[in-house]
């Protein structure tokens, strides 16, 4: 893998992309539509960063990409963009564009996109089943990312605490623990289960897991401020859909200059995580910058 972060994000994104070609089934496979629509959302143009972290972390680890790591990135970013697909529903943020096309409810309409948010969360499962990995690791690492995608300090969880916050006045501690859980949990699983892939033990774990703690709060910051920032062809989805609807935002409690600083002391305590590995953790830390400074 290369150094330098964007020919690493680069590298990263085509190993997952050549995976998730080959898990994913063709757009002509019966039933065609499911397939296709499911193609239409996972090869919308993705940065694949979380894929990039299971990378990294992996290597911070083993001290180089474990073979057969490109297939849990794959299902790290069919989970990811499972979510993206039932978020934008009507039901949830009415969204009718993401990562600059058009939304796979737009194109496909609202029972096949659920369907297809469904059907990439079940085959992620089925590929995280299937991992080349001790049988121990692929159990732990499937309860890490099915809590992760869960209700408690996770995903849905997050999301629910989301769509009830809006129109409150937000708080510190509501906003942290929807950034934590509805963005943040799947940062995080990303980051340690790469850990687990390469090997890593109990103590390497709490290190990683405090990592992506702190960088996936500092990604979700820096994603409020870009809402407020950017406008819907940067940013590749809707701008201002945050304020629109009056949701708890890190900026909406803090302010954006406050917020930008937030970040980047979230990701120099993330950074002090990774001390112990040197410059085997260069590759991650390069990720994580990545994340605080990107524009879109």
């Amino acid at each position: 893998m290369a150094t330098d972060v964007k020919s690493l994000i680069q590298e990263g994104a085509e190993l997952t992309d050549r995976a998730l070609e080959e898990l994913i089934p063709s757009a002509e496979t019966v039933p065609s539509s499911i397939h296709g629509a499911m193609r239409h959302s996972m090869f919308a143009g993705g940065k694949r960063l979380r894929p990039v972290l299971a990378m990294q972390a992996a290597v911070t680890i083993a001290g180089k990409l474990p073979a057969g790591i490109a297939r849990l990135g794959a299902a790290l970013e069919m989970l990811h963009t499972y979510s993206l697909i039932h978020d934008d529903l009507p039901a949830l943020d009415n969204d009718d564009l993401r990562r600059g096309k058009p939304t796979c409810h737009v194109v496909f309409g609202e029972a096949i996109a659920i369907l297809a948010g469904d059907a990439l969360q079940t085959r992620a499962f089925e590929v995280l089943a299937g991992l080349d990995t001790p049988p121990a690791a692929a159990v732990q690492i499937i309860g890490l990312i099915a809590n992760a995608v869960g209700t408690v300090d996770g995903m849905i969880g997050g999301q629910v605490l989301d769509i009830e916050s809006e129109h409150l006045k937000p708080t510190p501690e509501l906003v942290e623990g929807i950034h934590r859980a509805k963005t943040g949990a799947l940062i995080r699983v990303s980051v340690v289960t790469g850990g687990i892939f390469g090997g890593a033990n109990a103590e390497d774990v709490t290190r990683l897991d405090l990592f992506g703690r702190k960088a996936g709060l500092a990604f979700q910051i820096v994603d409020d401020v870009l809402d407020m920032t950017v406008d819907s062809a940067q940013l590749g989805k809707t701008a201002g859909k945050d304020a629109a609807t009056e949701k708890a935002t890190w900026p909406a409690v803090y302010g954006i200059e406050q917020s930008q600083r937030d970040a980047a002391q979230l990701i120099d305590e993330a950074f002090a995580a990774l001390e112990p590995y040197g410059s085997r953790a260069d590759g991650l830390k390069a990720v994580a910058r990545y994340l605080v400074d990107r524009k879109n």
